[in-house]
C-alpha cells in the first residue's frame, strides 16, 4: 500500500471541518424555519406608532396567509416594481413573481393600520443558506405610498436584522436594482448595507449587471441597535421602491 501524504490528510481534515460547519449552519436555518412566529422573539416591536401612523406588525408564514392578503402583497409589488423589472434583463412575469412570493419558505412581516385593519406595508423574507452562510434574505420590502418616508421601512428592516441576530444568522442580504436610486440610497446610506462579496461585477463594463447584492453582517459581540421606539408605544429578490 502506498504511503499516505501529509497533504492528503490535511485536505481530508479540512473537508471534514467544512462539512461539520455546513451541518451546523443548516441546522440553524432549519431551527429558524420551525419557529411558529419569529416576531415572538421581539414582542416590543409589534407596534409602530409614529409620524401619524398607528400600526400593528404581524409575522406569518405564507401558508398561513389569507389569499386576499397574498394578492394585496403581489399587487403592491407589481405596482412598485414592474417598470423596474421591465427595464432590466429579467423582465416581468406575473406568474413567476407570484410563484416566488408563495414558495413554501416565504415568510412575511405585515404592517396593518390599527383603525381600518388594512395592510399598508410588508417584507417578504426567508431564513436560508447563501453559499456557506446562514442568512435572512429580504426578497421584498414594499410600502403603500402614504406610509413612505415616515420611518416604517427602516423599522421593518431593523426587525429583520434583530431576527437575524436572535436566530444566529450571519447576515441580512437583499438584491437591488442599480437604477433604483431610492432603494440604493435607502439601503446604502440609511441602513448602511454594503455590496456583498458574491455580488456580480465586471470592472470593464459597469452596466453588464443591472442589479447588486447587498448585505449587512449580524453583530456578534453586541446586540444590534433596536428600532427607535422613544416616540412610539412600541423587493428574484427585490427591494423597496
Amino acid at each position: 500500500m502506498g504511503r499516505k501524504s501529509a497533504k492528503g490528510k490535511e485536505k481530508k481534515k479540512k473537508r471534514k471541518e467544512e462539512n461539520a460547519k455546513l451541518e451546523v449552519s443548516l441546522a440553524k436555518v432549519e431551527a429558524a424555519n420551525k419557529i411558529a412566529d419569529p416576531l415572538e422573539l421581539l414582542s416590543p416591536f409589534k407596534k409602530f406608532e409614529r409620524n401619524g401612523l398607528n400600526l400593528r406588525i404581524e409575522c406569518m408564514k405564507v401558508a398561513n396567509m389569507e389569499k386576499d392578503l397574498v394578492d394585496w402583497a403581489f399587487e403592491l409589488t407589481k405596482a412598485n416594481m414592474q417598470k423596474l423589472y421591465e427595464e432590466s434583463d429579467w423582465g416581468w412575469k406575473d406568474k413567476d413573481k407570484y410563484a416566488e412570493m408563495t414558495e413554501d419558505r416565504a415568510q412575511y412581516l405585515v404592517a396593518f393600520d390599527v383603525t381600518t385593519g388594512k395592510p399598508v406595508a410588508f417584507t417578504h423574507f426567508r431564513f436560508d443558506m447563501e453559499l456557506d452562510d446562514e442568512v435572512v434574505y429580504c426578497y421584498e420590502i414594499q410600502l403603500e405610498t402614504e406610509c413612505r418616508r415616515k420611518g416604517l421601512g427602516k423599522f421593518l428592516m431593523q426587525i429583520l436584522e434583530l431576527l437575524a441576530f436572535k436566530t444566529e444568522m450571519t447576515k441580512v442580504m437583499l438584491t437591488t436594482f442599480k437604477n433604483n436610486k431610492v432603494s440604493q440610497d435607502f439601503f446604502k446610506k440609511t441602513m448602511k448595507y454594503e455590496v456583498d462579496e458574491i455580488s456580480p461585477d465586471d470592472p470593464l463594463f459597469d452596466d453588464a449587471y443591472h442589479y447588486e447584492i447587498l448585505s449587512k453582517p449580524t453583530k456578534k459581540s453586541a446586540k444590534p441597535t433596536a428600532p427607535d421606539t422613544t416616540t412610539a408605544t412600541q423587493s428574484q429578490p427585490v427591494t423597496a421602491s
